[in-house]
């Protein structure tokens, strides 16, 4: 039987077309996937959460981890990754970039044996590939039934 891990690193505070919000646009999405396939939840989390919640101060500290190529330290694990056959890795965009705390969960795993599919919140940037899926952070955030609709036609198709 297929097991689904839906990963995922989210932001609250004060975002970009939406203002300041209590659960983060791709919190949201992977909510959604994790309803429509069954899968369980592991949220990405930092040790040492120092990220702004104000959107400016927020945007140039995720540049700079990017310019660092910074591997922030993640809280907890997933103890049985081996028990599953399809991976959602779930982020929002940041300077055309996973943040910097996927790349650490990435980095912990290996993922070659699975299904890989990513998934992004974004204002504008998308930046995704071929099996990948974006979202708008507005419509995942102030349209639930409308982003609904997107990811089940996304998983549809995959």
């Amino acid at each position: 039987m297929s097991k689904t891990l839906i990963a995922y690193f989210s932001r609250t505070g004060e975002q970009y077309s939406v203002g300041n919000i209590t659960k983060g646009n791709t919190a949201i999405v992977a909510e959604i996937i994790a309803e429509k396939t069954g899968g369980d939840l592991f949220e990405i989390k930092v040790v040492n959460d120092n990220y702004p919640n104000e959107y400016t101060p927020l945007i140039q500290f995720a540049k700079k981890e990017k310019q660092e190529n910074a591997r922030p330290e993640i809280i907890g694990e997933v103890s049985n990754i081996e028990d599953y056959d399809t991976v959602f890795i779930g982020y929002p965009n940041w300077w055309a970039e996973m943040p910097m705390p996927v790349y650490t969960f990435l980095e912990k795993y290996n993922l070659s044996s699975k299904k890989v599919y990513k998934f992004c919140t974004h204002e504008g940037s998308g930046g995704v590939h071929a099996d990948d899926f974006a979202l708008y952070g507005h419509i995942a955030q102030n349209d639930r039934q409308q982003a609904e609709k997107k990811v089940s036609e996304w998983i549809d198709n995959i």
